[in-house]
C-alpha cells in the first residue's frame, strides 16, 4: 500500500474540489477513528488502499457510509416509508424495498402538495366528474362509469418526482431532502389520454394542457396545476389512469382518477384528476413558472441564484439507476459471488447499459439487462462480482442510455435540486 500522510488525502479531496460538506463529514469521522495523526495508512486499509486513493478520493469523493444519514422510519399508512413531511405527506422507500419489477402499491412513494380530498379519503364516487375543455370542438363530461366503459390498457410505468436524490446535492437545496426512493414502477389500467382528447376534437390552436385535481392547497399557496405540450399528452403511454396494480387507485395516490405521464417528471402525473383545459399556449400556472419545476438553461456555479428569465420548464426525467440488492452494510464473504440486482430508467430514451463496481469505479463490468415491457417501465439489471479483498467496499452502478448520456460520479447542482442523477453507491463490508 502507498505510505501516505492522512493531510495528504485530504488534499486530494481539496485539489478535486470536494465540497465543503464532504470535506466536514470527511473531518468529523477522522477524527472519530482517530485518524488524524501523522499516518493515513489505517484510513487507506480500511477503504481499500491504492484503490479508494484512485477511485474514491482521487475523485474528491468520499465514502458513501460517511456522507449519508440514517433515515428515520415511520408507519403512516404505507408500512416502512421515509416519511420527510406529515403535512403535505411525502414519504419514499429505501431501494431494498423497492426490488420488485412491479412496484407494489403499498411501496408506491407519496408526494402531496396540498390536502387528500374527502372523496379519497372515503372512496366516494358520488357526483364525481372529470372535463375536458378549452381549445376543444366537443367538450367532454364524463362520469367514472363513462371513463370505466371507454377502451383501456394496463402497463407498468415509471413515475419518479423531479427532486427525487435532492438529499446529494451540495450546498443542499430547500425541499424535501429525498434519497433514492421517490420513484416507483407500479401497472396502471386507464384510458389513453389521446383517446379522450380526439373524442373532445382538439382545435388547431391546442397547444398544451393543464391539469386540475380535487386535493386543496395549503395556506395562500394557489392550487396545484401542472401540464404538459399537446404532443406528450397524445403520447400512446399518457393514461388518465382509474387502477393501480389491479385495484382502484388508492387514496394516497390519486382516487378515483390521475394522469400518468410516464418519463417525465412526477409532478406532471397529477392526481386526484378532475378537469383537464387545453390551452392555446403554455400553462402558465404558479407550478410552471418561476423557479418551480423549472431549471437553468446552463450549468450554474453551486449556490448561486440565477435569474428567472433564465429558467425553463424541466420534462423528461435523467438516465438513472438504482440497486435494490444488496442492502446498505450487507455482510459479504471474500470469494464469493456478491450478487447485485436493480432497476434502470432514461425518460424518453432507453437504458442502453449498466455497468457495476466494486473497487469505486477503478474497474467496471456489464450486468445483464432485461427489456422493459414498454419503453416507460424500467429495466431490470444483474449481475455477480465476487470481492477479493477483505473490509469497507462499496457497489457502485452508472447506467448509460441511447443517447450517449450517463450518469455522473458527483451531482451537478441547480437551485431546486432537481434531476438529481448521481451515480447510486452502497455500501458493504466483506469478511
Amino acid at each position: 500500500m502507498t505510505a501516505v500522510d492522512w493531510r495528504e488525502i485530504r488534499r486530494h479531496l481539496i485539489d478535486r474540489n470536494a465540497s465543503p460538506t464532504d470535506l466536514a463529514r470527511f473531518d468529523a469521522f477522522a477524527a472519530r477513528r482517530g485518524f488524524l495523526g501523522a499516518s493515513g495508512a489505517a484510513l487507506l486499509a480500511m477503504f481499500g488502499g491504492d484503490v479508494a486513493l484512485k477511485g474514491l478520493f482521487g475523485r474528491g469523493m468520499i465514502p458513501v457510509a460517511m456522507a449519508e444519514d440514517e433515515p428515520v422510519f415511520e408507519v403512516s399508512g404505507k408500512p416502512g416509508m421515509i416519511v420527510h413531511v406529515k403535512h403535505p405527506l411525502s414519504g419514499e422507500f429505501a431501494p431494498h424495498l423497492l426490488d420488485d419489477e412491479v412496484t407494489p402499491t403499498e411501496r408506491h412513494y407519496v408526494r402531496n402538495n396540498g390536502s387528500i380530498p374527502e372523496r379519497a379519503e372515503a372512496g366516494d364516487l358520488t357526483d364525481w366528474k372529470f372535463t375536458i375543455d378549452g381549445e376543444v370542438e366537443n367538450p367532454l363530461s364524463l362520469s367514472f362509469e363513462d371513463l370505466g366503459q371507454m377502451p383501456s390498457v394496463t402497463m407498468p410505468l415509471v413515475i419518479e418526482c423531479a427532486g427525487n436524490g435532492r438529499a446529494f446535492f451540495d450546498p443542499p437545496v430547500r425541499g424535501n431532502p429525498w434519497q433514492h426512493g421517490a420513484i416507483a414502477c407500479s401497472a396502471w389500467t386507464g384510458v389513453r389520454l389521446r383517446d379522450l382528447l380526439q373524442r373532445a376534437k382538439l382545435k388547431s390552436t391546442a397547444k398544451y394542457t393543464a391539469h386540475y385535481g380535487e386535493d386543496q392547497p395549503l395556506g395562500l399557496a394557489e392550487q396545484f396545476s401542472r401540464g404538459i405540450p399537446i404532443d406528450k399528452a397524445m403520447e400512446e403511454h399518457t393514461l388518465v389512469a382509474y387502477a393501480m396494480n389491479g385495484k382502484p387507485l388508492s387514496a394516497l395516490n390519486g382516487f378515483p382518477a390521475r394522469l400518468v405521464v410516464p418519463g417525465w417528471v412526477g409532478s406532471c402525473s397529477q392526481k386526484w384528476l378532475t378537469r383537464i383545459w387545453v390551452r392555446d399556449r403554455a400553462h402558465d400556472s404558479q407550478k410552471m413558472t418561476g423557479y418551480s419545476y423549472r431549471m437553468p438553461k446552463t450549468p450554474q456555479t453551486p449556490g448561486s441564484r440565477p435569474k428567472k428569465s433564465e429558467m425553463e420548464v424541466i420534462t423528461a426525467v435523467k438516465v438513472k439507476s438504482m440497486i435494490t440488492r444488496p442492502t446498505a452494510m450487507t455482510k459479504a464473504d471474500i470469494d464469493k459471488p456478491l450478487n447485485i440486482a436493480g432497476h434502470a430508467w432514461a425518460g424518453d430514451q432507453q437504458v442502453s447499459k449498466v455497468l457495476i463496481s466494486i473497487d469505486y469505479g477503478v474497474n467496471w463490468q456489464e450486468a445483464s439487462l432485461k427489456p422493459p415491457p414498454n419503453r416507460y417501465a424500467w429495466a431490470r439489471f444483474e449481475t455477480t462480482i465476487t470481492p477479493q479483498r477483505r473490509g469497507y467496499h462499496e457497489v457502485w452502478a452508472r447506467a448509460f442510455d441511447d443517447a450517449g448520456d450517463a450518469q455522473p460520479f458527483r451531482q451537478p447542482w441547480n437551485p431546486k435540486g432537481y434531476l438529481g442523477n448521481v451515480i447510486h453507491r452502497v455500501p458493504v463490508v466483506v469478511g
